[in-house]
């Protein structure tokens, strides 16, 4: 039986993994848990693998803000604009030395990005994409990176089951507004585009269980999220480092953020090195 000191104090998804110094891993070990789960309930036509992409993503650094000109005349002297001028009458070019100005984005980051593909064993043909979505799915050109994505999928003939468990960012745009939620499920299944089922639920409430659309006449399979979550939780052992006596890093406030100031507060201190 798990103790209590290995288990989130929020009923449902924990706000704290969202702390950038944990998110990375949580997303990574959630992955595998939902691979290995999904392995043990796809019949035996089916497989679940993992694939991923390295790709390289531009870093913001607007350090600087001064204005400077574009290029600039080494010499504005009466006697050398009369000396520039004869040099161009005889053909020759102006010598204009450069301006190093700092580019908006000089720095490049490695980018993992890792899914779920289902697959069917008779011709390895995809069946179904499973899509964790992650900061750089919800923000600046990666997020409209991930919308061509998604399209390539759909366009496959595949299913398409994305789930956001990351209160900030941007949500997918649709062609009506979303329903009420702090965390959503979005199951595209093929033959009913351009439908979306749209699932929806808050911080306060248990992480649900959501249909896997599989190979048509095959049924739907269940993927309880709250198991997935809690055998992440616990290999991962946030327990014993997500800062839960500091407020979270997420920007909520009000009657949200006092509530989860209130749960995170249930949490056991954690252990130091060498406790048990």
């Amino acid at each position: 039986m798990e103790s209590a000191a290995t288990n989130s104090p929020f009923p449902g998804m924990d706000p704290y993994l969202e702390d950038p110094a944990y998110w990375q891993d949580f997303h990574s070990r959630f992955i595998n848990a939902c691979s290995e789960v999904l392995s043990e309930l796809l019949p035996d036509a089916y497989e679940a693998r993992i694939d991923e992409r390295l790709r390289l993503v531009e870093r913001t650094t607007d350090r600087q803000t001064t204005w400077l000109p574009d290029v600039a005349i080494t010499d504005t002297s009466p006697s050398h604009r009369h000396a520039g001028a004869r040099a161009s009458a005889a053909g020759a070019f102006a010598t204009l030395e450069p301006v190093a100005i700092p580019m908006g984005t000089t720095e490049l980051d490695e980018v993992r990005e890792s899914w779920i593909e289902i697959l069917h064993r008779s011709d390895r043909s995809l069946v179904t994409a499973i899509e964790i979505l992650s900061p750089t799915n919800k923000s600046g050109t990666g997020y409209f990176e991930y919308r061509n994505k998604r399209v390539g999928i759909i366009s496959q003939g595949a299913h398409l089951v994305e789930i956001d468990l990351f209160l900030t960012g941007r949500r997918l745009e649709l062609k009506k507004p979303l329903p009420d939620g702090n965390y959503y499920a979005y199951v595209t299944r093929d033959e009913r585009r351009p439908l979306v089922d749209v699932y929806a639920w808050s911080v306060r409430d248990p992480l649900p269980t959501i249909p896997v659309p599989l190979k048509a006449p095959d049924p739907d399979i269940g993927l309880d999220i709250a198991e997935v979550f809690a055998i992440t939780y616990r290999r991962g052992r946030y327990a014993r480092s997500l800062r839960y006596h500091a407020a979270p890093v997420i920007p909520i406030g009000g009657e949200l953020l006092a509530w989860t100031r209130q749960q995170a507060q249930a949490a056991p201190p954690p252990t130091r090195p060498g406790e048990k």
